[in-house]
């Protein structure tokens, strides 16, 4: 891992707990391609780490957990880049969604897009009553490139999926908690102690049973055709210039505020 990638993933033990950070909270943690190589190569160490049997994902600082892909980075990928990036992310998210071991995103704000795709291949989503969850991708003409298409329809059901995926909504905590979107509502005081309380519960079962019954569960909604179309899709919405205006436009507003 490049020292840069470093910087932005950390991690911190607890075993046989283990906590992810992703650490650029000065933009509310946006994701680059630095961030998810990082986070590749954080999870892919972990998950063969014998000591460590659960792992806490979240984001440094008290306003998000990840806002998303970063703009600045976002406008300058042309399709085949976008197609590679939504390769990557998927890599991910179903590193985290097929690894044996728990994996619990703890949501201390903002899970948008691609943020919200990575707590979406979580097993379990503890979420701050401060949260603010939503797949905004289609304000910007462009799909979820992460698996967001296919995990949220099986979490919540289509009907809300639709309405969430082709509004760009963002929703929060309360009604996140009423749809089923995430597990447990607490306040952002008790976010890493109740996640990290439910990992201890999870890592005092045998570990074998608990992958065992992750496996199985995954082996029933298993949808590697639809990843392989999203990521055709993703990389479409790149070959004109609709979401680079509609990012310019996003960044004004953002400016503003």
């Amino acid at each position: 891992m490049s020292i840069m990638s470093k910087n932005m993933v950390e991690v911190e033990y607890s075993r046989p707990l283990a906590r992810v950070f992703i650490n650029r909270p000065q933009v509310l943690n946006a994701y680059n391609e630095e961030v998810l190589d990082g986070l590749r190569e954080t999870f892919a160490d972990l998950l063969e780490d014998d000591d460590v049997e659960a792992v806490i994902f979240t984001g440094r600082g008290s306003k998000s957990f990840s806002v998303g892909a970063d703009l600045n980075w976002l406008e300058k990928l042309d399709s085949g880049a976008a197609r590679e990036i939504s390769r990557k992310g998927q890599s991910l998210c179903d590193m985290l969604e097929k690894s044996s071991k728990v994996i619990i995103a703890a949501i201390n704000g903002y899970a948008l897009g691609g943020g919200m795709e990575f707590c979406l291949a979580c097993d379990l989503r503890i979420a701050s009553t401060r949260a603010r969850l939503g797949q905004p991708e289609v304000s910007l003409g462009i799909v979820p490139g992460f698996g967001g298409t296919h995990r949220l329809p099986k979490l919540i059901g289509l009907g809300q999926a639709k309405e969430i995926l082709y509004t760009g909504n963002i929703i929060d905590a309360e009604e996140a908690d009423e749809i089923g979107l995430v597990n447990e509502l607490v306040t952002p005081r008790d976010l890493l102690k109740k996640s990290e309380e439910l990992a201890r519960d999870i890592t005092d079962q045998s570990a074998r049973a608990v992958g065992l019954i992750k496996e199985i569960i995954n082996r029933q909604v298993d949808s590697d055709t639809s990843s392989h179309f999203e990521t055709r899709a993703f990389g479409l919405c790149f070959e004109d210039d609709e979401h680079l205006e509609r990012i310019k436009e996003l960044k004004k507003i953002i400016h503003k505020e």
